[in-house]
């Protein structure tokens, strides 16, 4: 019997490691046997590559850019996310729209309304709304993040904006985290990385996905 797909997206703010912890969360559910597709936003397709491109390197105004990001979540989520799930695939990705609301929401002060307009459009697919059934949100401190970027790679135009930035940004994931608790699970992204891991491997395991 063919399992029903699932969707997991994983939030925070750059330096907060969850990038490194996809991979082996991805593993775990192969060991089960399931079929899993790892991408990532922006980005997952072509076309949402080059957008990717120009919002992270290109200067422009809060809607411009978030009308780009939205536009690549489209492509990508009919192109991508839409058919794995059909097919029963595990589907990790690397953000989706709750960075949406705490990057050009929270961070860059822009109209919440608006984004919530432009997510009910672009996340309607064949008649239902297509969202994470699970968001692992890495929480840290944004100097913790920033110390541990700090030489890491030459940063984009987000990794170099300024510590406060990156608090708004933070406070953005917490407000979304009090308006969509039954999806979000808070990990202490300032612990050991084989914490960090243990703490995701416990919420998948309660949810019933992993033993």
């Amino acid at each position: 019997m063919t399992l029903p797909g699932l969707f997991i997206s994983f939030e925070g703010i750059d330096g907060a490691g969850k990038s490194t912890h996809i991979a082996g969360l991805a593993d775990a559910f192969r060991a089960q046997g399931r079929a899993v597709t790892l991408t990532r936003e922006p980005g997952g397709t072509p076309l949402a590559e080059k957008l990717r491109a120009m919002v992270l390197g290109d200067l422009m105004d809060a809607l411009t850019e978030a009308l780009l990001i939205f536009a690549a979540r489209r492509d990508h989520l009919v192109r991508v996310i839409a058919p794995a799930l059909a097919r029963g695939d595990v589907v990790l990705c690397d953000r989706f729209t709750d960075a949406t609301f705490a990057y050009q929401g929270a961070g860059r002060g822009f109209d919440p309304v608006v984004l919530a307009m432009l997510e009910q459009w672009v996340q309607s697919e064949g008649g239902r709304f297509i969202e994470p059934a699970l968001t692992l949100w890495f929480d840290l401190p944004p100097e913790d993040a920033a110390a541990r970027l700090q030489g890491a790679r030459v940063p984009d135009k987000f990794e170099a904006q300024p510590v406060e930035f990156f608090r708004r940004v933070a406070q953005g994931y917490a407000d979304r985290q009090q308006g969509h608790p039954e999806r979000f699970a808070r990990i202490d992204a300032s612990q050991p990385r084989d914490a960090v891991w243990l703490a995701l491997r416990r919420v998948c395991s309660e949810k019933g996905w992993l033993p």
